[in-house]
């Protein structure tokens, strides 16, 4: 049987990891495999720089004969004391060239805070080839990889990336989604450009970031084009999507998702009616919108709403039509069960992840262009999504919302055939022709 590199089971065993549910991923194990493969691989790449051949390969006759050219003789285990733990990986053993050592194993003592930042950011950013150089250079300021097998390396783990990117969704059933954008510098010298993100809580209650592209802007084509990639990836439509008021993402979702409810994010909402508030009075009408968006059930935030326009009418117009402005939106979570309107009323933790990856960011000012910036981001929500709590789902919690499901199936296939019989009357063909 033919002998193969180290880093082929170690790239094996990633794929695997990706293959399955990303919410399942344990990343101190995701991160010691993909500092393994990036250990791996530069020591191959080295020994193939040194034998002047890859594996199975013939290289170039020797320079005289009886001069030795050296061999593969075999791996033996290499380990590495990191923070997540001692790795071990394959250490490929040459013969035949007398004296002969890896510069780069014996520079890798030092290196391991920064093989780990490298790995957690390799799926992110596809490792550039300054990050890899700098990764392996020696103390005297010499670069351990050439530039040919760096860039072996570099493009390796870029399209594992790739792979990771496009993984198949339809074995997640997703309850909630959450879809929202941020804007950043895609281009250098360009206006700030949408970045849309999309999460989920699943039927089991675990939180899984789903998707992450480059929009231009919030508009309806933009949006659309993110929902329908993850709707050809096989992702489901859920029960309820989250978004913020973008009148494109609105209109995406509505046509793309059209069997799931729609939540307004309360947080976005009431950003916007505090704008239309005069300062000294915003706690007490902040005191009874929130009596509304967060009653106990739909018919009880009615009657809280009235209560508002009543109050309010006369002496804050604009902030009753901002109020008013996709109410029946703003208050969709309270068909939910109770237990899970918490976490489904708002876009908070996409939120709190675009803090992170702007903190993380400013550290790398580098970043520039399209695919680095969206490396980076990936990196950021990745790692901030690895502290993310499950959200507690009881088999009773569980028949609701199968239950609700159905509901809205049934909803949807009755507005498609009274559609279909207006679109077939009499009248509406009198009026066609």
């Amino acid at each position: 049987m033919a002998r193969v590199p180290s880093s082929v089971g170690t790239r094996k065993r990633l794929k695997e990891m990706l293959a399955g549910d990303p919410g399942e991923i344990d990343t101190s194990v995701f991160v010691r495999q993909a500092v393994r493969l990036m250990i791996e691989e530069a020591l191959e790449a080295e020994v193939s720089e040194r034998l002047s051949r890859g594996y199975y390969e013939r290289g170039p006759m020797a320079e005289a004969p009886g001069t030795p050219r050296g061999y593969r003789n075999g791996v033996r285990v290499g380990r590495l004391k990191t923070a997540e733990g001692v790795i071990e990986y394959g250490v490929p053993q040459v013969r035949g060239i007398e004296g002969w050592q890896s510069e780069i194993r014996a520079a890798l003592g030092g290196k391991s805070e920064e093989l780990e930042r490298l790995a957690v950011e390799m799926y992110a950013r596809g490792l550039s080839m300054r990050d890899i150089e700098a990764a392996f250079t020696g103390a005297d300021g010499r670069c351990l990889l050439s530039r040919s097998a760096a860039s072996r390396v570099c493009e390796a783990l870029w399209a594992d990336y790739q792979e990771f990117a496009r993984r198949d969704l339809s074995g997640i059933e997703v309850a909630y989604l959450f879809i929202d954008g941020v804007a950043e510098r895609l281009h250098l010298g360009q206006p700030r450009e949408a970045v849309l993100a999309a999460w989920a809580i699943t039927m089991t209650g675990t939180k899984v970031l789903l998707g992450l592209q480059p929009g231009t802007k919030e508009d309806t084509v933009c949006c659309s084009d993110f929902l329908r990639d993850l709707k050809a990836r096989g992702l489901a439509d859920p029960v309820l999507v989250v978004t913020d008021g973008a009148p494109g993402l609105i209109r995406a979702v509505e046509e793309c998702l059209p069997r799931a409810l729609r939540q307004r994010c309360l947080a976005h909402k009431l950003r916007n009616l505090e704008t239309k508030v005069p300062a000294e009075r915003w706690r007490e009408v902040k005191a009874m919108a929130l009596a509304a968006y967060h009653a106990s059930s739909p018919k009880t935030a009615e009657l809280a709403a009235d209560e508002f326009r009543h109050t309010y009418a006369n002496e804050l117009p604009s902030g009753v039509k901002c109020f008013d402005d996709d109410f029946a939106a703003c208050i969709t979570y309270l068909r939910l069960p109770v237990a899970h309107r918490r976490a489904t009323r708002t876009t908070n933790l996409l939120e709190r992840l675009f803090l992170e990856e702007r903190r993380r960011s400013h550290t790398i000012p580098h970043a520039f262009g399209e695919r680095a910036v969206l490396k980076l981001m990936y990196a950021a929500l990745q790692r901030a999504s690895g502290t993310w709590q499950r959200v507690a789902l009881t088999d009773f919690e569980r028949k609701q919302l199968l239950t609700l499901r159905e509901e809205l199936d049934r909803e949807f296939t009755e507005k498609h055939r009274v559609t279909q019989s207006a679109s077939r009357s009499p009248i509406s063909s009198k009026r066609g022709t």
